[in-house]
């Protein structure tokens, strides 16, 4: 039967989806520049990869047996899609699998900016016990969410659920997608079913003046330009939140220390960096970022729902 490493692993029920139906998965890591060789050698037919592991051109040449690459998660910037597609080969993705997941981190990321959650765990072990009120005073300027705006940039599906937990919040929701034209989130509502609710589309210009907390979900760039660089940073309103949780290199990270160390934006918050994985450590020891490792994704719902999804894609191109 086919063949399949999940170079950057998969979750035990996609593994047991898989193996169910016959499929040998091998989910042993091998480093990049010996994964041509693996597949070759071992016959692989199906590549999957998270963000760690690259499909290139290269690599896509020089594995003519490889016939499927799928990637647990959403973006595909590190796979080479339109080529590996040209020339016969599949490329799928699990966008929705996710979602969830990403726009609850995002909100975390939020309270814990607004309570000063993040600074507060650094400084009560060394310096709680001797300086309890000194702390209780510094930490006593928090903000609620409710009322405040979210500025969503890019209302794809993780910028929809995260629209629909802030609205859940009592916040204010914006957004700017100039690829999207939805007018309308379908949120839950516990006894009362589901409901439309509007969202409002301003321009870029108008998000960055009116949000207090904007969050990106975005892919990276063709060009690798930056979204938010110092200017559109420097457009932003004077004390306001900002959370990144879409991909590494979107936001300028030279502008953003600049603009956190002159007071002009309050706190940031990051789950993915350009450097990964040795982000640079002025962001990893800066006292007004929240920072997480890329786990967006890890949780074990969304992971049990990529992997699963992926298997289903992986029935549909061998068995189809």
């Amino acid at each position: 039967m086919k063949k399949i490493l999940a170079n950057d692993g998969i979750s035990a029920a996609g593994k047991k989806k898989l193996e169910e139906k016959g499929y040998t998965v091998v989910t042993e890591n091998v480093a990049q520049d010996a994964l041509a060789n693996a597949i070759n050698t071992e016959g692989y037919e199906a590549l999957l990869v998270r963000s760690a592991t690259t499909a290139r051109k290269e690599l896509i040449d020089a594995c003519p047996g490889l016939s499927f690459i799928g990637r647990g998660g959403v973006g595909m910037d590190n796979i080479d899609v339109a080529y590996a597609r040209e020339i016969g080969r599949t490329v799928a993705n699990t966008p929705a699998s996710s979602s969830d997941s990403v726009a609850e981190l995002v909100m975390a990321h939020m309270y814990t900016m607004a309570r000063h959650l993040h600074d507060a765990n650094r400084k009560m072990p060394v310096e709680g016990a001797g300086q309890f009120a000194a702390l209780k005073k510094k930490y006593a300027k928090g903000v609620e969410l409710g009322g405040k705006t979210l500025g969503v940039i890019g209302i794809g599906r993780i910028g929809q659920a995260t629209a629909r937990l802030a609205l859940g919040a009592g916040m204010r929701v914006i957004a700017f997608d100039p690829y999207s034209d939805l007018a309308s989130i379908k949120v839950k509502i516990h006894g009362m079913g589901k409901l439309n609710v509007p969202i409002e589309r301003v321009s870029m210009k108008e998000l960055l003046a009116q949000s207090d907390f904007i969050s990106l979900h975005v892919p990276k760039q063709a060009n690798g330009a930056a979204v938010l660089g110092a200017a559109e940073l420097a457009s932003m309103k004077k004390g306001s939140f900002l959370v990144n949780a879409a991909r590494g290199g979107v936001v300028d990270e030279t502008a953003l220390i600049a603009a956190l160390d002159s007071g002009h934006l309050a706190y940031a918050a990051l789950d993915v960096f350009e450097n990964e994985p040795t982000p640079r450590e002025d962001l990893m020891k800066h006292a007004k970022i929240s920072l997480t490792p890329h786990i967006g994704a890890a949780t074990l719902e969304a992971q049990d729902r990529i992997g699963e999804e992926l298997a289903d894609l992986i029935f549909e191109h061998f068995e189809s």
